[in-house]
């Protein structure tokens, strides 16, 4: 968690300064407030790893002398070939697509995009294609 811990505050570091940099240039507010939330998504998240950090004990990848045979392991299941993902974004086109041509198309893209998220869970917990 520590690597990872510092890839987000730096991240998050880095937009910040850049939201400083770009208010005291252009004093302007809606450029600066996204800056600023996307400092926020840098610094939440490597916030919360580093409090993770602390109360775990260090994994093979944190460790200096760790050898490779201590990171191996089971890595999981995933599913093969799956039509999920493309009927999600399916399902999230046309609900943003609802946005142009009415509130009719959100239902049908609602409906594809929870469809969606049943049959995942579905097949990941049997551990192929439903």
């Amino acid at each position: 968690m520590r690597s990872e811990r510092s890839v987000y505050l730096m991240v998050g570091t880095f937009f910040f300064l850049i939201m400083v940099i770009y208010f005291l240039w252009s004093g302007e507010a809606s450029g600066t407030i996204m800056l600023f939330a996307a400092a926020g998504l840098g610094i939440m998240p490597g916030l919360y790893l580093a409090w993770w950090a602390r109360r775990m004990e260090l994994r093979p990848e944190d460790r200096e002398e760790a050898t490779l045979a201590e990171g191996a392991g089971p890595v999981g299941a995933f599913p093969g070939n799956t039509i999920w993902p493309f009927v999600f974004g399916m399902g999230a086109a046309l609900t943003g697509l609802s946005l142009v041509f009415g509130v009719w198309l959100a239902v049908i893209g609602l409906a594809f995009i929870i469809s969606t998220v049943l049959n995942v869970t579905l097949e990941s917990r049997r551990g192929g294609a439903v």
